[in-house]
């Protein structure tokens, strides 16, 4: 992969502060005394506004309507909602392929963690109007209106590469937590670092991204008001436009909501059980507050797009039956538990959803800019096909399915379009359990920061300054560590063990390709056994 210095400034700029509104809690965006007790000891609103009050440690989400408090005050309920919605068998259940070729470079980064593997459910255990072969009747697009790759696809419309249902597993996501697993070093550091690089719009972005943003004392009366006053500062200096500042936000923004689910559930390498970690939240979030501000972001963005579709998905067809039991009063008895308890989601959703998507794509070369947004994401989405853990690569495929969605549905569908009486086969099935199941992923995130503001209440002074100190010295996000190699020896022979067994898997499956695994764990082996010593 060749590096230039317009891919150095774009990784740069990703991951340079943004500055945001001085009395928000998320003020401080550069490693300095206060900025983790910013984070940590901020006391989360009970009431909900997404008014334009000027309050104390109150603060805008950039570039939407909404401002923190509101969603901290309901949060705790999306997220009680959300939880009992991914458990129904509706959204429980998806279909994924992760067995295919990584279509940018050869991967040899496999997992050797056993936390790396996934248990699949066997295609009889899936009610059957949701199985492959019925849904590739109704949800496939005709041929002519999509574009074909090796088991995947994509229409015009789409900002993601979808599997196309001839191959894959089907998995039920609430048995596959996403959390720490032990895939890090190059591997897991070349799938981000190619993430942000290889999808750079260019360098009009630097000022953006490490200067000031427009000061915003108190929340816009529109999003049309955010975009004068980006265009105000267009102007002056940065020749940066509003959508590719978006795009970065969504990236970023996934990328903190996994660390976060990482630092919540990891691996105690004492007790051998998962546990939260404070020093890996400090490390990796707390001490970078635009992190947390882009997974707030996200979150309004992903509500946003709930709030919209509400009235398909309120119309969509939950049944897990194909026909009702003779016992059944109802026509559509899971169906109607299910859409109940979403009923809840979309009802948040249309109160503190507050981002207007029309300001966006407007102009001369709105059609290009909107091609070239789309390209980067599909190629985000492509990129997943390229993480050396199954676990890993699972939840990296359903949250950018998930986002795509969101923004196919802000950016691609117009009223009519959003019609459910006229338009019955807007969403694939797929999408729509990618879409509820990405603003869980976001929701959990932001009750994650709850469990460690309780964390660091009882953190002792000495600990605190550690723990800060440690974040000051840590390398940027997403680089690889001296510890992500030495990690892995402790459980060096169940790991072996374990990628024995996926060898076998793999060898059942694809007769092809077992070779080339087993070279993979040869050359994994060779790390572990002997390390280089600038890594001693």
């Amino acid at each position: 992969m060749r590096h230039t210095h317009l891919q150095r400034a774009c990784l740069a700029l990703v991951f340079s502060p943004l500055g945001i509104e001085a009395t928000s809690f998320l003020s401080d965006t550069l490693i300095r005394k206060g900025q983790v007790q910013n984070v940590l000891e901020h006391q989360p609103a009970k009431e909900s506004f997404c008014q334009h009050a000027v309050r104390p440690q109150a603060g805008p989400i950039e570039t939407t309507m909404c401002d923190y408090e509101t969603i901290e005050s309901v949060n705790s309920e999306l997220y009680r909602n959300l939880h009992e919605v991914v458990h129904t068998p509706f959204f429980r259940y998806f279909q994924v392929d992760l067995y295919r070729d990584c279509p940018f470079w050869q991967e040899n980064g496999f997992c050797m963690n056993r936390e790396c593997g996934i248990t699949t459910v066997d295609e009889s255990e899936i009610p059957e109007k949701w199985r492959a072969a019925s849904l590739s009747k109704i949800d496939l697009p005709p041929p002519d209106q999509r574009i074909q790759l090796p088991g995947c696809y994509y229409r015009d419309s789409d900002y993601c590469f979808l599997d196309d249902m001839t191959e894959g597993d089907y998995v039920d996501l609430s048995q596959i937590p996403e959390r720490y697993t032990g895939y890090s070093g190059p591997s897991a550091h070349r799938v981000w670092k190619s993430i942000y690089e290889e999808n750079c719009f260019g360098l009009s972005e630097l000022n953006l991204m490490t200067g000031q943003s427009p000061s915003l004392v108190t929340l816009p009366d529109t999003m049309s008001d955010v975009l004068r006053e980006d265009t105000a500062a267009e102007d002056e200096s940065t020749g940066a436009c509003l959508e590719k500042r978006v795009y970065y936000k969504i990236v970023s923004g996934l990328h903190a909501s996994i660390s976060t689910h990482i630092c919540r559930e990891y691996l105690n390498q004492t007790t051998g059980e998962m546990s939260p970690n404070l020093e890996c939240f400090v490390t990796r979030v707390a001490s970078h507050p635009e992190r947390l501000q882009y997974i707030y972001f996200n979150t309004v963005l992903l509500l946003r797009a709930v709030a919209r579709i509400g009235p398909y998905l309120s119309a969509y067809d939950y049944c897990s039956l194909a026909t009702p039991t003779p016992h059944d009063h109802s026509d559509n008895p899971e169906g109607d538990d299910t859409l109940n308890k979403l009923s809840n989601v979309i009802t948040i959703a249309e109160h503190v959803g507050k981002f207007d998507e029309s300001v966006l794509f407007r102009g001369e070369n709105a059609n290009v800019l909107k091609q070239e947004f789309k390209n980067h994401f599909r190629n985000v989405s492509r990129i997943m096909d390229c993480v050396g853990c199954d676990k890993c690569r699972l939840w990296g495929k359903v949250q950018t399915t998930g986002l795509a969605t969101a923004l196919k549905i802000l950016f691609e569908m117009d009223e009519k379009a959003l019609n459910p009486h006229s338009n019955t086969k807007l969403l694939q099935r797929s999408e729509v359990v990618a879409l509820v199941n990405t603003l869980h992923r976001f929701s959990e995130s932001l009750e994650a920061v709850e469990d460690f503001r309780k964390m660091w209440k009882e953190t002792g002074d000495f600990d605190s300054r550690r723990l800060i100190n440690e974040a000051e010295r840590a390398p940027r996000h997403g680089e690889p560590t001296r510890h992500d190699t030495l990690s892995h020896r402790p459980e060096f022979i169940n790991r072996l063990q374990f990628q024995l067994q996926y060898l076998i898997e793999v060898c059942k499956k694809r007769t092809m390709g077992c070779l080339g695994v087993f070279l993979q764990m040869w050359e994994r082996l060779g790390e572990v056994v002997s390390p280089n010593r600038n890594e001693l």
